[in-house]
């Protein structure tokens, strides 16, 4: 837990570079466990600093008996991932029910040039709705392995994602990890909140394939670099003057994928990756939170990838010079990279525009020197030290790739400059209208005046109404995170009836059989059953693993709508509804859309579940004003024995005196 003065938009001290001991004599063993290396503030320093990470390499490899075997086929590097919603609506078509992967991938390649890996997200936010584990989000998905083979057809590998901070990492979940593993074909694992898997696993994922990658969030132990070939580099501050990755130092073909999740502005994190030679995670939906890359960071790793594939081997090289060639302006810097005798410049400006030269070297003009990334020629000029000057103009965050001319160079579309956040909106969308003269048999009626309606929510990562709720922050962390807070929402005057209960198996019941009502995804439709029919004893229960499509289904039959969120909550304030048992949320007619992602509320909650936890959605009976943003899954899986719904209707053509309000 953060301290009382702690900062959320600073990094914490964990996450700082570590300074490199210079003496000759210096124990290097202290920064076996650095995320970064800083680089010193003073040019003249850094040749012994360079030493002094040459020695470091050399000693930690001895000191742990370093064995790079897994290393060998690097063939299988994914240089550039992003991390997937599953059910991203550019990934899923929720009329239809059915996956797009082309449609991805073509959305991919439009704003990104692509990308050589995708990690699939598929359970929290929503864990906590019921008792099913995240393995459950992937293993009631019967498609799931077409998707991953579509994905990899493309030339794009994929990654499950496996949270042993919800299963552990027992025999019992290391099962359920293979099973999936083997099933989907998938490439490999990530591992959500966890730096390192067990040996358990590593073992068993090498009696399916040894080539599978294991991949850690934020910085990998340096005794486990020889098994897990990636890792996460989120809540990675750099020096400033750029530093060097530590896991990426030690291990040339090592992928660290920077990840700042939370910005809306990417530079330092590309910077840090162009600088280093290493990887980079896309991660525009955020437990579905819209937190897309601006024009200017697209491009730059539209660039970034482009030289990592035409260029991977000088990417991998043990010829790899950081902070090389300056002529120590203090905005430029670069590092060099050589394979076979040709050396390959990777430069960054985090200052000002500049438009001289960048880079001091040594030897002779020659054919003189290119920029692959705007695919120009610079400008090289013999100095009075006999050094040769490269540079040109530079835009102020631009990048270069700067390699001896060779051949016809091929002409490349100017990078955006546009670093303005590509907003989207969640909007409502429509519910159906129905309308009623007066109050129909078995309901109640309900009226309120405009109001400021107060409604709280626990401030989880999902935010509530498709808002970012910790833009810009360097790591949510409690007590803000999981608090309960509050926002009020301007509500016009209401006039409706509502079901004073929930919906019941035998009412459904009535209405399946008279219409023969099918969802276009039936898994898990009325999962609790039998023979299509409620079980014996259960008819005044409420009907349950229905999800919002059935539920309008169901009350468009009815000549009714859901509840709106608003019209739920006035109504509970009012002592208007009843809770059947047992108890369950309650579906409101509040469904929001981005263009992405799909999310709609629930109400009330439901029976308290045996295994509590801060990132589960609450449980247990909630006051009215309390709301929980449901993300819409698709295949079903939105169904679940703890959610229901109840109908309401307009109620026309009756005056409403201020008087006839409810207190």
């Amino acid at each position: 837990m953060p301290s009382p003065g702690f900062n959320p938009y600073v990094p914490r001290p964990i996450d700082l570079p570590a300074a490199v001991p210079l003496q000759a004599d210096a124990d290097l063993s202290a920064i076996d466990e650095a995320k970064i290396f800083a680089a010193p503030d003073d040019p003249e320093d850094w040749p012994a600093w360079r030493a002094a990470l040459n020695r470091w390499r050399d000693e930690a490899r001895a000191r742990i008996g370093y064995d790079a075997a897994r290393y060998a086929d690097t063939s299988r590097a994914a240089r550039i991932m992003h991390m997937v919603w599953l059910w991203d609506e550019w990934l899923y078509d929720h009329a239809s029910g059915r996956f797009t992967v082309d449609r991805y991938v073509e959305g991919l390649a439009e704003q990104f040039g692509g990308c050589d890996g995708v990690m699939l997200w598929n359970a929290y936010p929503v864990l906590g709705i019921d008792p099913r584990n995240h393995f459950a989000y992937f293993e009631d998905v019967p498609e799931l392995p077409e998707v991953v083979a579509a994905f990899q057809r493309h030339g794009i590998r994929v990654y499950l994602t496996y949270y042993p901070w919800e299963t552990g990492a027992g025999a019992e979940a290391i099962d359920s990890v293979t099973a999936l593993v083997s099933k989907l074909g998938v490439d490999g694992v990530f591992l959500d909140s966890s730096k390192e898997g067990s040996a358990r696993l590593r073992v068993a994922l090498d009696a399916i394939d040894p080539a599978l990658t294991v991949e850690g969030e934020s910085r990998v132990p340096l005794a486990r670099v020889a098994d897990q070939l990636m890792s996460w580099g989120q809540w990675f501050a750099d020096s400033k003057i750029p530093g060097v990755l530590r896991s990426k130092w030690f291990e040339r073909r090592h992928d660290i994928h920077h990840v700042r999740r939370w910005n809306r502005d990417h530079l330092d994190e590309l910077h840090s990756a162009w600088l280093n030679g290493t990887g980079v995670l896309v991660w525009e939906v955020v437990f579905g939170v819209w937190v897309g890359w601006n024009a200017r960071d697209r491009d730059l790793l539209r660039a970034m990838r482009r030289l990592y594939r035409s260029h991977a081997a000088w990417f991998i090289s043990e010829d790899w010079v950081p902070l090389a060639d300056h002529p120590g302006d203090g905005k430029v810097y670069a590092s060099r990279w050589d394979h076979q005798g040709q050396p390959l410049w990777t430069v960054v400006n985090r200052g000002e525009a500049v438009d001289g030269v960048w880079l001091v070297v040594e030897g002779e003009v020659g054919a003189g020197f290119v920029d692959l990334v705007s695919g120009k020629a610079l400008t090289a000029t013999t100095l009075p030290d006999g050094r040769i000057g490269i540079g040109g103009a530079l835009p102020s965050g631009g990048i270069a790739a700067v390699a001896r001319a060779s051949g016809e160079l091929e002409p490349q579309p100017p990078l955006a400059a546009s670093s303005f956040f590509p907003a989207r909106m969640a909007l409502p969308l429509a519910g159906p209208k129905t309308e009623a003269t007066s109050t129909p048999r078995g309901m109640v009626a309900v009226t309120a005046p405009a109001q400021d309606l107060v409604v709280t929510y626990r401030l989880r990562e999902t935010g509530l109404y498709g808002e970012t709720p910790f833009i810009e922050e360097w790591k949510p962390l409690p007590p803000r995170l999981h608090e309960i807070v509050s926002l009020t929402r301007p509500v016009p005057a209401l006039h409706f009836a509502i079901s004073p209960a929930e919906v019941t198996n035998a009412e459904f019941y009535a209405f399946t059989n008279a219409t023969g009502y099918r969802p276009a995804r039936p898994e898990r439709f009325l999962a609790h059953w039998r023979d299509g029919r409620p079980a014996p004893g259960t008819e005044t229960l409420p009907v349950t693993h229905v999800e919002l499509a059935d539920a309008r289904a169901y009350a468009r039959w009815a000549g009714l709508r859901l509840a709106t969120e608003d019209e739920w909550q006035v109504a509970a304030e009012q002592g208007k509804l009843e809770r059947l048992a047992p108890l369950v949320w309650n579906l409101t007619e509040s469904e929001h859309c981005d263009g992405r992602t799909r999310f709609h509320t629930l109400k009330g909650g439901c029976e308290l579940h045996p295994v509590v936890s801060d990132w589960y959605v609450e449980s247990g009976l909630l006051p009215p004003q309390r709301s929980v943003k449901l993300l819409q899954l698709g295949a079903g899986l939105n169904r679940s024995p703890a959610i229901g719904f109840r109908c309401a209707i307009d109620l026309i053509g009756q005056e409403v005196s201020a008087g006839s309000f409810a207190a």
